[in-house]
């Protein structure tokens, strides 16, 4: 009997680099499962995207991957450029792998190696951020920039909380954006200091914030816009609300949408997935409705 085939695309220094120590179990969890492992190092950003784009996918059953969130990313967003588009299967190794912990992929990296060849596939929706691809945040204003421009080694000494320690520092130049933003039949015009799209039950390691009943398959994200506070008390008022999910619709605006456009004067830097996504006047985003299977416990 021919054997599956598998292509493993890992970032080695993912995380504390903690799959360079784990990297000989995995390969041997996928071999016993009846796989021929291809296992490939991702050495710079975008490696994982050619990875994908330049291999013969028809010769492969399954590609996995391991790293942080931005390593599925480029994975994810290879395979949305292929005509044939195979299951994908997670091992997270980054510093906070939100979208894994929404598809219930354990954070073990030998058992999540047990999920790919043991699991069922999931149809996931994918989001379309103008000609990119998202996995499940983008994001723009206070805070967003703070995970691709946080050192590595302070990542994996503090985890969530060098995040929070770095955007707090950022605080007292907080800087707004005027924006209009279009959704179905409805318009929003506001001078916005932070927006997220999300499919997601975390974000950053906080759950909630994304909403409350969050479906990843559904065929729309979530959008969180906040408006610029007045004050020090009403910036306060949002940061508690985010994390309570009590929506004060006086500064927040918070619902679903399948596409919107969001346009705006000035250019406006952006972050999808966590990694830098350019700065953008005029962004549509569009979800393509369960357009990947992803490999999830049974």
């Amino acid at each position: 009997m021919e054997k599956k085939k598998m292509l493993f695309i890992y970032n080695p220094k993912a995380g504390k680099a903690q799959i360079r120590s784990n990297l000989l179990d995995l390969i041997d969890i996928f071999v016993k499962a009846g796989y021929e492992v291809t296992a490939y190092p991702t050495q710079s950003a975008g490696d994982g995207i050619k990875a994908v784009t330049e291999r013969r996918l028809g010769y492969y059953d399954l590609i996995a991957c391991s790293g942080g969130d931005g390593t599925l990313d480029e994975v994810v967003t290879g395979m949305m450029q292929c005509e044939k588009r195979l299951p994908i299967g997670y091992v997270p190794a980054g510093t906070t792998n939100d979208f894994a912990g929404s598809l219930k992929i354990p954070k073990n990296m030998a058992e999540a190696a047990s999920v790919i060849v043991e699991g069922q596939n999931f149809g996931c929706d994918i989001g379309g951020f103008n000609n990119d691809i998202f996995v499940y945040c983008a994001a723009f204003g206070l805070f967003t920039d703070v995970s691709y421009e946080t050192r590595q080694e302070m990542k994996n000494m503090l985890g969530h909380m060098a995040y929070i320690l770095e955007g707090m520092r950022r605080l007292p130049g907080i800087k707004s954006y005027p924006m209009k933003v279009e959704y179905d039949d409805q318009v929003i015009e506001g001078d916005f200091i932070f927006g997220m799209i999300t499919n997601s039950l975390s974000v950053g390691g906080f759950k909630r914030i994304t909403g409350k009943y969050v479906q990843l398959d559904d065929g729309e994200f979530e959008v969180t816009l906040i408006r610029r506070p007045a004050n020090p008390v009403e910036l306060n008022m949002i940061m508690a609300a985010l994390l309570n999910r009590n929506i004060n619709t006086d500064l927040m605006y918070c619902f679903k949408a399948s596409s919107l456009k969001i346009s705006s004067e000035e250019e406006v830097a952006w972050t999808l997935d966590g990694e830098y996504g350019g700065k953008h006047t005029e962004t549509v985003i569009q979800v393509y409705k369960q357009a990947l299977q992803i490999r999830v416990p049974k």
